[in-house]
């Protein structure tokens, strides 16, 4: 993963492991990598990877057994729940970069509704 620097590192890594989950690549209930493997696998500091599991333990996206790991939640309306936050940044980023060249949001609308894949 190629970091931006307009961002704290664990909040987007945080966001792809949500991303991964709402997606399905990472399955409910599924056991996350351990602090060190995550680490290694983002070439970033263990203590970081600590903080992404805190912070997504604080918002109910995964729990720590201890001795046993990190495993992501069970709990379906969570995921339904990020993936319209995450849906709804997205279409909020879009709207905006419209506007900000000209673009109304019925026109942008528009666009996206004759626009072919």
């Amino acid at each position: 993963m190629e970091f931006k620097s307009a961002l704290p590192i664990y909040l987007q890594v945080m966001t792809e492991i949500k991303r991964d989950i709402v997606t399905g690549r990472i399955q409910l209930g599924e056991k996350l990598p351990s602090v060190r493997d995550l680490a290694v696998y983002y070439t970033i500091n263990p203590n970081t990877v600590s903080r992404v599991y805190k912070e997504l333990e604080s918002e109910g996206v995964c729990f720590t057994k201890r001795g046993m790991g990190t495993f992501v939640t069970e709990d379906t309306k969570k995921v339904e729940q990020m993936k319209e936050e995450m849906a709804s940044e997205i279409v909020a980023h879009f709207l905006e970069g419209m506007q900000q060249i000209g673009i109304s949001k019925e026109e942008a609308i528009e666009r996206l509704r004759t626009t072919e894949k």
